[in-house]
């Protein structure tokens, strides 16, 4: 349940038709015919292969063959705002890369590399590229099949300890990243390993993720186990792909047609559906994975046992799966566990420990975590006094980890006077987030409770949008037609004339 400041209502029917934008959006970049260092071979061939199968299965795929350093910039750039309105934004790297003192640096093929200082200047990093897909609503993606060898052997000597300081390895590959929550990266090699080039038109990693994506159903973490299996079968072990990334609660498929329906921050029941869908696809990996200890696969069995048309329905064994879980301190776990006490799903309610869990997951900065204890302290739920301070200063905590509905409700607080550091443009600012990230709170208050705003927030808005390119018409704080099709693009629907 979404936790929020103001009655959430239908939306209108529009008068007009409605598209939605892109909810699936990849960029595709092979870097092969390099100007100052060696060459690759089958990059151009993975990339082109890999950008087919992306589209094949519902993706919408700008590629970038062979691209410079401002050509890669440029794509990135444009690539990020179009992600913002996507469920999911996914990267697909193929091309030589180097990791130095623990920063991976992707090279573009104009790169020209004399000294050791310039593979700055001359390269894009991976925190550039996880920018670029940081803003998708539910899953951000970021691949690799970049960890060949080192292209700058005489100039960056990895053995060198000075220069090796903080790999993993002084025989190239790339460095491990830290993803944010809601992201995943995977590269082609464990991190500090070589990858290989393969000896067909296309490497074995390109390969096994082409052969795994276009299989219905299978939730994504269990989509890349399954790659790093093929590889490992097909290089003899010498190379072992690897995932990094913290995964929220709910599943995700690469496959459009797969993909479960619901709100961006799914009540327990939309979950327990969604991960019943995972068990009868593939119960066998997921259980595999749950024995092993791995905590979301812990909390996916036990969300499944919570779904109430199915016949794995059993709410005890989900609690004590969810106990096991938070036992081994998945913060997730104690968010979800702490949303079955508190509705009482299928076991007894217990408000007292759900509060306990919800407070150790917000410690934890789980975003939705904070914004339901936001809720909380504003309406004085689960025996806690209300108190406004202490729920906007949840909602804001919850805002910078960038959940969508905390923004709304800072905004909400903000653009009525009430925090003493925000204006009327720091409210329009977390409005126009609100909506990239995709809250239907905010699309609702701002199409059906217009009046709740005052037009300095209106006119901070529209100058936002209008700076986007998304609105047109005049700043004058005034809600019309063309405020409300601009509001609506900046979420991701656009407006079509009949």
């Amino acid at each position: 349940m979404l936790r929020y400041l103001l009655a959430l209502l239908l939306l209108m029917a529009p008068a007009q038709a409605e598209t939605r934008a892109e909810d699936r959006v990849a960029l595709v970049f092979g870097m092969a015919a390099y100007q100052n260092v060696t060459a690759l071979k089958n990059t151009v061939n993975d990339a082109t292969a890999l950008a087919r199968t992306l589209e094949q299965i519902g993706f919408r795929v700008d590629v970038q063959m062979d691209a410079t350093r401002e050509e890669t910039l440029a794509a990135l750039d444009k690539f990020a705002f179009e992600a913002e309105t996507a469920d999911i934004a996914l990267i697909y790297y193929a091309g030589h890369g180097v990791s130095v003192q623990g920063t991976t640096f992707l090279i573009p093929v104009d790169a020209k590399v004399l000294q050791a200082r310039d593979i700055v200047a001359a390269s894009v990093t991976m925190d550039q590229m996880l920018a670029a897909v940081d803003g998708a609503r539910k899953m951000s993606v970021v691949i690799l099949d970049s960890c060949r060898d080192n292209p700058f052997p005489d100039v960056i000597d990895l053995r060198d300890p000075e220069v090796a300081k903080g790999l993993t390895t002084g025989s190239g590959g790339l460095a491990p990243p830290s993803p944010e929550r809601g992201t995943l990266v995977a590269y082609a090699a464990r991190d500090g390993e070589v990858a290989l080039d393969g000896t067909g038109a296309n490497s074995p990693f390109n390969i096994a993720l082409r052969d795994n994506m276009v299989k219905p159903n299978l939730e994504i973490s269990l989509l890349f186990r399954q790659v790093r299996d093929e590889v490992l079968a097909a290089t003899g072990n010498r190379q072992e792909p690897t995932v990094y990334g913290s995964l929220p609660g709910e599943p995700f498929y690469l496959t459009a047609d797969a993909d479960a329906a619901g709100s961006s921050e799914p009540g327990v029941e939309e979950l327990a559906v969604a991960w019943q869908r995972v068990v009868a696809a593939d119960r066998a990996n997921l259980e595999k994975s749950a024995a092993a200890g791995d905590s979301r696969s812990l909390v996916g069995l036990a969300l499944a046992k919570l779904d109430r048309q199915s016949t794995d329905y059993a709410p005890q064994e989900a609690q004590a799966l969810l106990e096991q879980a938070v036992a081994a301190g998945d913060p997730d776990a104690k968010y979800r566990l702490a949303k079955v006490l508190e509705g009482g799903l299928g076991v007894d309610p217990d408000p007292k420990r759900a509060l306990a869990l919800y407070e150790e997951a917000a410690e934890a900065n789980i975003p939705a975590a904070l914004n339901d204890m936001g809720y909380f302290h504003f309406t004085g739920a689960l025996g806690l006094t209300a108190d406004r301070d202490a729920a906007l200063a949840l909602f804001r905590e919850a805002a910078a980890q960038g959940h969508s509905e905390a923004m709304f409700n800072v905004a909400s607080f903000a653009a009525n006077g009430l925090v003493p550091d925000l204006g009327p443009k720091d409210a329009a600012d977390l409005l126009y987030r609100a909506l990239r990230g995709g809250s239907d709170l905010a699309l609702d208050g701002l199409l059906n409770n217009a009046d709740k705003f005052p037009k300095e927030t209106w006119a901070g808005l529209q100058a936002i949008l209008a700076e986007k390119g998304l609105y047109d018409g005049p700043v004058d704080g005034s809600f019309g037609p063309g405020t409300r099709r601009a509001v609506l693009a900046a979420y991701g629907i656009f407006e079509t004339e009949d």
